[in-house]
């Protein structure tokens, strides 16, 4: 067979192959317990003064 030729057994193969779906995953949700903290960093003010600053330039 030549590169590039159709061969239906490889095309029906493929398709077989990803028409099945795999369910053997755990579809328990996971819960996470814990804290999380979020550092917003400097107030608007700064901010705003800061990109001020660089459009300026």
């Amino acid at each position: 067979m030549s590169m590039g030729a159709y061969d239906e057994d490889e095309h029906e193969r493929r398709e077989e192959k990803t028409s099945t779906v795999d369910a053997d995953f755990d579809d328990e949700r996971t819960n996470y317990e814990g804290e999380v903290e979020y550092d917003s960093g400097d107030s608007t003010e700064a901010l705003l003064d800061q990109y001020k600053q660089i459009q300026s330039q």
